[in-house]
C-alpha cells in the first residue's frame, strides 16, 4: 500500500510547527492592519490570460495548467500572488488613489526553487499602489523589516539594488538582443572579463561603466564608488539618490545594509529599487520585493507599485534557528 504518499517536494505540516506557522501568519497579518494594509484573498485558480499577464510572465514555467470543464479555457493554479493582487487593485479597487494591499495564502509550483524546497510555499506579502515617491519604497522595507523581527528573526541582512542603473547603460550601449541577453548573465556572475568582451564594441564610457557594475556591492561606501565610477546621467543619478536615501533611512535599525548595483532580480518587471533580505546559515532571500509600476498596465491601470513577499515554512524555519 502506498497510498500515503505525497508527490515530491510536498508534504504536510505536523504540530507543533503548524501552530507556529499560525502564530506568525496572524502576527504578522495583525502588524499589517495596524499600519492600514487591507487583506484581500485572492481566488487559488485564474485564467491563465490574467494569472501569467505582466508581473506573472516569467511564473509560466512553474504554473499548474487545466483546463476550465465549463469554459473550455485554460486555467492556472496560482503559483504567485503578486499578479493577482495587481489585477485586483487595477480592476477591482481602482477607485482609490492609494491602496494598501496584503494577503497570505498557498501557492503551487510546477516544479521547485531547488532541491529541498516546498512545491506549496505558504506565501505572505505586501503591496503599495499609487505611492511614486521614495517614502513608498520606505515604507515597503520597513514594513518588511517590522514583518521579519516580529517573527523573531535576528541577524537580518538587507541587500538593496536598483535596476535603472542597468537599464540607462544598456539603453545607451545599444546592443543586440543576444548581446544584452549574454551580459545579463555575464552581471549576474559577476564576470567582469566577460562584460568587458560583449563590451568591446560599445562607447569606451558605457562599456567601462558596465564592467564596474561587476565590482559595486559591499557596505554603503559603494554609493560613492558608484558616483566616481558611473557617467553622470539623470537616471543613474536619481537611482544612486533613491538608493542613498533609503540606506540613510534605515541606519539605527541594527541590521546589515549592503549594496549591489549588479542585482538584477527580477529584471524583466521590477522598475526601479529591488532588495532581498537574508539571515545568518542561510543562502536563500528569507524575503524579496522591489518596486514594478508596470504590474498592472495589462489591467489598465498602469501606476506605481511596490511590495514585498516571502514563504513563511522558511521564515519559521529561519527563526527556528535562531
Amino acid at each position: 500500500m502506498r497510498a500515503w504518499l505525497l508527490p515530491e517536494n510536498i508534504e504536510d505540516v505536523l504540530p507543533p510547527k503548524a501552530w507556529k506557522l499560525e502564530g506568525v501568519r496572524r502576527a504578522m497579518l495583525d502588524l499589517f492592519r495596524a499600519r492600514n494594509y487591507e487583506l484581500v484573498v485572492p481566488p487559488l485558480i485564474e485564467y491563465v490570460d490574467s494569472l501569467l499577464t505582466g508581473a506573472g510572465s516569467d511564473l509560466d514555467l512553474k504554473t499548474f495548467k487545466l483546463v476550465d470543464q465549463l469554459s473550455g479555457r485554460m486555467m492556472g493554479v496560482r503559483a504567485d500572488m503578486t499578479p493577482q493582487v495587481a489585477r485586483i487593485d487595477a480592476h477591482l479597487l481602482g477607485h482609490n488613489e492609494v491602496n494598501r494591499l496584503c494577503y497570505a495564502g498557498s501557492v503551487l509550483h510546477a516544479v521547485p526553487d531547488g532541491v529541498y524546497h516546498s512545491r506549496e510555499p505558504m506565501q505572505l506579502g505586501a503591496e503599495l499602489y499609487g505611492v511614486a515617491g521614495m517614502e513608498g519604497d520606505l515604507e515597503i522595507l520597513t514594513l518588511m523589516l517590522d514583518s521579519l523581527q516580529t517573527a523573531g528573526l535576528k541577524n537580518i541582512q538587507l541587500d538593496i539594488g536598483h535596476v535603472g542603473i542597468y537599464r540607462a547603460l544598456v539603453e545607451e550601449a545599444g546592443l543586440s538582443g543576444d548581446q544584452e541577453e549574454a551580459l545579463f548573465k555575464a552581471l549576474q556572475s559577476k564576470a567582469g572579463d566577460e562584460v568587458s568582451a560583449i563590451c568591446a564594441g560599445v562607447d569606451a564610457t558605457i562599456g567601462k561603466a558596465l564592467v564596474a557594475l561587476t565590482q559595486l556591492y559591499g557596505g554603503v561606501d559603494t554609493l560613492q564608488a558608484a558616483r566616481e565610477a558611473l557617467p553622470d546621467n539623470a537616471q543613474i543619478r536619481a537611482a544612486l539618490d533613491m538608493l542613498a536615501y533609503l540606506t540613510d533611512s534605515l541606519e539605527g535599525r541594527g541590521i546589515e545594509l549592503a549594496l549591489d548595483l549588479a542585482e538584477l532580480r527580477g529584471y524583466g518587471y521590477h522598475s526601479g529599487v529591488v532588495f532581498a533580505a537574508y539571515t545568518g546559515g542561510h543562502t536563500r532571500a528569507i524575503a524579496l520585493g522591489g518596486r514594478y509600476d508596470e504590474a498592472g498596465k495589462a489591467f489598465g491601470r498602469a501606476r506605481p507599485a511596490t511590495g514585498f513577499s516571502l514563504d513563511l515554512r522558511e521564515l519559521v524555519e529561519a527563526a527556528s534557528d535562531v
